[in-house]
């Protein structure tokens, strides 16, 4: 018996879908280019899924899909296994990835392996953009957990439309972010697929998940509109990255061994400067907090440090030098 293929989604899904991915993905010189193919993360989850469908109606012929496969999981491979039916199904070219995950923490680790593969991938499909299926709910859900944290703007950004492909070349694109995880489970729904279970999504030990019940009881909140400040606060990131770069090209020069800053804009935009000069003379990614602290000690005329450089406040700015080797 010939299994038929799932249904996909009708034109009024599909055309928003379009639109939403157009906006993520813009067209060079405003040019429709019919003919570009888009890279399809699927994991066999409910969201991922919608996504595949999503973009079949939307672009047949023009995406290809792969799964990574971590290994964590006894149930990955059947997972994996599924999605190349179901790709098969539709048509859409796909591959299993199987990853090896270092030690350390398993989710950044787990994260840069699944990039790690997704990019060589891509690079051997002529594929220059991946799209995940991210969404309104992970973006509130990313927001609240993050302000619980006490983040800055970066932190509270979450996730942008579009963005460098993490450890590659090709670009990660985000179509789904004005959608409702409901929304996408009713486009599985309609398709007759049944998605994935994957049971760290039940497990209360995860703060995401605790939160994620506290909203679906707090029907109170606009889950839709907490993503859309989400991104109003990715426009002020952007917005400070671009006067911080302004004010290392006015105030910041190189001096004996060392830099010099001079600060002139306000504090959040200092801030940036400050972890750009770390970055580049010791290589360290300071936190914001730290940050902070030296930024205040510095002001208050006392000399600080940050990573292995010292900082001292002077009458022609504040000087970044390295530290001296400690003696054994």
């Amino acid at each position: 018996m010939i299994t038929p293929p799932p249904d996909l989604p009708g034109p009024d899904l599909a055309a928003r879908f379009a639109g939403d991915l157009a906006r993520a993905w813009p067209q060079p010189h405003r040019r429709v280019d019919e003919t570009r193919r888009l890279a399809l993360a699927v994991s066999g989850g409910p969201d991922s899924l919608a996504l595949l469908l999503l973009a079949q109606a939307a672009m047949p012929g023009r995406i290809a899909a792969a799964t990574v496969d971590h290994q964590l999981r006894e149930e990955a491979a059947a997972e994996a296994a599924e999605v190349a039916r179901v790709c098969g199904l539709l048509g859409v070219p796909h591959e299993t990835l199987r990853v090896n995950v270092a030690q350390g923490n398993m989710q950044a680790e787990a994260r840069a392996a699944r990039y790690a593969a997704m990019g060589a991938w891509m690079a051997g499909q002529g594929l220059t953009a991946l799209a995940t299926a991210h969404h309104a709910d992970d973006q509130a859900e990313t927001l609240l957990l993050r302000l619980n944290r006490g983040s800055g703007v970066a932190g509270l950004a979450g996730v942008r439309a579009f963005g460098p492909l993490p450890g590659g070349s090709g670009r990660v694109v985000r179509p789904l972010l004005g959608w409702r995880r409901t929304e996408l489970a009713e486009v599985v729904a309609a398709s007759g697929l049944t998605a994935a279970d994957d049971p760290s999504n039940r497990d209360y030990a995860y703060d995401r998940v605790r939160l994620r019940a506290y909203l679906a009881a707090a029907d109170w909140l606009d889950v839709h509109a907490i993503a859309i400040s989400a991104g109003h606060l990715a426009d002020a990131d952007a917005a400070l990255d671009w006067a911080a770069a302004r004010e290392w090209s006015e105030c910041v020069n190189a001096e004996g061994l060392g830099l010099t800053y001079r600060p002139q804009a306000p504090r959040a935009v200092a801030l940036r400067v400050m972890a750009r000069i770390v970055a580049q003379m010791d290589g360290a990614d300071v936190r914001g907090g730290t940050l902070a602290r030296a930024f205040d000690q510095l002001v208050a005329g006392q000399t600080t440090s940050l990573g292995d450089l010292v900082v001292r406040p002077g009458p022609g700015g504040w000087s970044f030098t390295r530290a001296a080797p400690r003696r054994n």
